[in-house]
């Protein structure tokens, strides 16, 4: 791979113009196919197997109106304080705006609230259902624009008119998080490199990259189901890992232009040394994102998909544009005019980094350093005993939106369950008495705690089959609504005994319930495999057992960190006006899981940049604590950039409004925290210390069996050297590099 990607980075230099025209022409002919399609996204989720899921295969089946597969909103009709809706100089106007829905475009059925009880005891709140004739994915503007036109309508007669459902489309305003993490990248790029044009070909090629990855997502939406957040972890992903994998290419190239290399040679060694080490990076995100695959839910699969997707562009781009654009700079980039007078000294080598002296420091208190990192991240990770899940839902929309509006005023005038209903279904086809069955059944509910309404059961055309709405008395995503939901089904086995007839829970909340259970039993066999991946890599990179072991383990650690840091802010609130956490709840159960996928490929990244300098100078004879203090010489500086870039780009989403996207930004911000500071700088040259030789044991009969794998280019730069004082020198793989001078063939295709 090191030949290979020496011979891109030197064509991708010459030919500097085809490559940039090539990316340009891409992201214009994406941006032309973006304009002839209308990509939509969507919330739901299903999940077969489960009972909820199993309850409304049945009802599509018996109750298809009642199951219809259409999009709903939830429009809540609101009086001024003091006023009632049943009053004469309300009503009319509401029922104006109920017969406006009935009327809008793609409507297929509208509960009036008047005639159907959905009137609050005070008489200030009403509730309209309102079920369309086609999924959300496929709403019209039209369609959209007429509820939008009741809320407007309402405001003019004097009604607050609010929308929930997944029928309303989330217009979401941009905020700054985006342009904060692009600002605060370019900022520590200008410090990393001294250079405004080294510090603008990562956020260039980046810029490029996020634009192409995001167009791409938007058109896929257009023929699949894509999860409304997919764009947002794309963007959060792509942004920061292309901004990551561009500084170490850019500052391997200005490594190799200070060693006397010409532009175009130091462009094709600095792509077969750092560039190995990212397309290992990127491979490993990129698997860890499309294993999220495998549990079985497609919004997760296509949020790993969309993001995955951005993590190959970003990997590209540094492959191919971003030596096209060393091309057109040529040796600019190694100005320094904005380097400090430290900087330079440091560079020239007549002072010491800040990244060597703390090497060095960590290699002096090896024990202490070990034993601090370690409980101090063992303390943040006890929150995560008391971790709890659940799925977003409207109680987590932005503050002042329309879809918070309406949930808090239901929960006002009807109770914090009447916005999560549960259905439960009464499948009596087995029993010889359907009406016995679904008395006893509405008698056990009757008889369960936390419980605001019972339902009279309504019955199919065939009459074995009843439907019982029950509405809870807590919040859809309490601990007592998900006990209630337990309770239910653990009590149905009585009814079948009794009866013969198998009752079974749905409705939105239920499914919530089953996703947020079955993501909970999937977290650790996914997080056993991407450690197991983790393990596997390391060996055969590095060829050691126990460096693999130090690295998974204090990936293991940083994720249960992370984790306790999320459920202390927003589970349980410390710290919550700080971060602008507008109310506690579970942690979105989508999110662990992410975390994982994410992290892993993050953190195998900076163990790759550290430990790769610590093997090749124990190689060469260094003891192994001078092989820690070297490594730091050559990686801290940048990794410590690269994960401050990270934590900004992250952190920015802090900003936004939206608790799942809050979440996500913290969770990842955290992590790299953690793993690339506390993981891969403190806890790692602790252990290397202290395990002195036998950091980099192996068993002989492991190492006959592990393929070679040069992740640093190391072998190409020998042979490279080799060359360069004088002679044809065939490479390990028999394929020979020309002399200095002599241009190399064009690489065959990247397809």
């Amino acid at each position: 791979m090191a030949t290979f990607l020496y011979r891109l980075g030197r064509f991708a230099f010459r030919r500097r113009r085809l490559v940039l025209l090539a990316w340009l022409a891409l992201l214009v002919a994406a941006g032309i196919g973006v304009g002839s399609v209308s990509g939509s996204t969507t919330d739901d989720f299903t999940l077969p197997g489960t009972q909820s899921q199993r309850a409304i295969d049945l009802l599509e089946k018996e109750f298809p109106q009642a199951a219809a597969s259409g999009a709903t909103a939830r429009v809540v009709i609101e009086a001024a304080d003091g006023e009632r809706l049943t009053a004469a100089a309300h009503k009319p106007r509401a029922e104006a705006l109920v017969d406006d829905l009935r009327r809008a475009p793609q409507v297929a059925n509208v509960v009036d609230p008047f005639s159907s009880g959905l009137v609050s005891a005070s008489g200030t709140i009403a509730y309209a259902q309102v079920t369309y004739a086609v999924p959300q994915a496929e709403m019209s503007t039209a369609a959209s624009d007429a509820l939008r036109e009741v809320v407007r309508q309402g405001a003019e007669a004097g009604l607050t008119v609010s929308l929930g459902g997944n029928a309303v489309v989330n217009d979401r305003e941009s905020n700054a998080g985006e342009l904060i993490g692009l600002l605060v990248a370019a900022f520590v790029l200008v410090i990393t490199f001294g250079s405004l044009v080294a510090a603008g070909l990562p956020l260039l090629s980046a810029i490029v990259g996020v634009g192409i990855a995001l167009i791409g997502v938007t058109i896929a939406s257009s023929f699949v189901d894509m999860a409304s957040n997919a764009r947002t972890l794309a963007l959060m992903l792509g942004l920061a890992v292309a901004v990551d994998y561009a500084l170490f290419i850019v500052s391997r190239y200005r490594g190799e232009l200070r060693e006397g290399h010409k532009p175009e040679e130091a462009a094709g060694r600095a792509l077969g040394t750092a560039g190995s080490a990212v397309v290992f990076a990127g491979l490993t995100v990129i698997i860890a994102l499309v294993g999220l695959s495998v549990i079985g839910i497609a919004m997760l699969t296509t949020m790993g998909l969309a993001a995955a997707f951005a993590i190959t562009i970003a990997v590209l781009v540094a492959l191919t544009l971003l030596p096209a654009l060393l091309g057109f700079t040529g040796t600019r980039v190694a100005g320094s005019r904005l380097s400090t007078p430290r900087m330079r000294a440091i560079q020239r080598g007549r002072r010491t980094s800040m990244g060597v002296r703390w090497g060095r420091f960590v290699a002096r208190h090896p024990g202490k350093m070990l034993l601090a990192s370690v409980v101090g991240l063992g303390v943040l990770a006890l929150p995560a005993l008391s971790l709890r899940l659940t799925l977003p839902d409207d109680s987590m929309a932005a503050p002042g939106s329309t879809q918070r509006v309406a949930y808090d005023t239901l929960s006002k005038g009807f109770g914090p369950g009447f916005s999560g209903p549960l259905t439960v279904v009464v499948d009596a086809r087995g029993s010889d008495d359907a009406k016995a069955a679904a008395t006893d059944t509405t008698a056990m509910l009757d008889g369960l705690g936390d419980i605001a309404t019972v339902r009279p059961p309504v019955f199919n055309q065939a009459g074995d089959v009843a439907l019982i709405t029950v509405v809870p008395g807590s919040s859809p995503t309490s601990r007592a609504t998900v006990d209630l939901v337990a309770e239910i089904r653990e009590r149905s086995g009585t009814v079948e005994k009794d009866s013969g007839a198998q009752v079974m829970v749905t409705g939105t909340t239920a499914v919530n319930i089953d996703v947020s259970a079955k993501l909970g039993e999937a977290m650790v066999p996914y997080l056993a495999i991407v450690v197991g991946l983790a393990l596997i890599l390391l060996l055969v990179v590095f060829r050691s057992v126990l460096v693999p072991l130090k690295a998974a383990l204090g990936f293991l650690l940083s994720v249960v960190a992370t984790l306790g840091v999320l459920v202390a802010v927003f589970q349980w609130g410390w710290l919550k006006d700080l971060f602008g956490v507008d109310e506690t709840a579970p942690i979105v159960s989508l999110l662990p899981i992410l975390l994982i996928g994410v992290v892993f490929g993050l953190a195998m990244d900076y163990e790759v940049f550290l430990v790769s300098g610590m093997r090749e100078a124990y190689v060469h004879g260094a003891s192994p604590t001078e092989a820690v203090v070297t490594g730091f010489r050559h990686g801290a500086r940048v990794v410590t950039a690269a994960a401050v870039i990270m934590i900004s780009v992250f952190a920015g989403f802090l900003l936004d409004d939206v608790a799942l996207v809050k979440s996500i930004g913290m969770g990842l911000a955290a992590a790299v925290l953690f793993d690339a500071f506390v993981v891969r700088m403190t806890i790692v040259p602790a252990v290397m210390t202290l395990l002195q030789d036998r950091a980099w044991w192996l068993p002989a009969w492991l190492d006959r069996v592990l393929p070679e794998v040069d992740i640093e280019g190391e072998k190409l730069r020998r042979v490279l050297d080799a060359r360069d004082r004088g002679g044809h020198v065939p490479t390990p793989a028999g394929q020979g590099l020309p002399p200095i001078g002599q241009e190399p063939a064009a690489p065959a295709p990247l397809g």
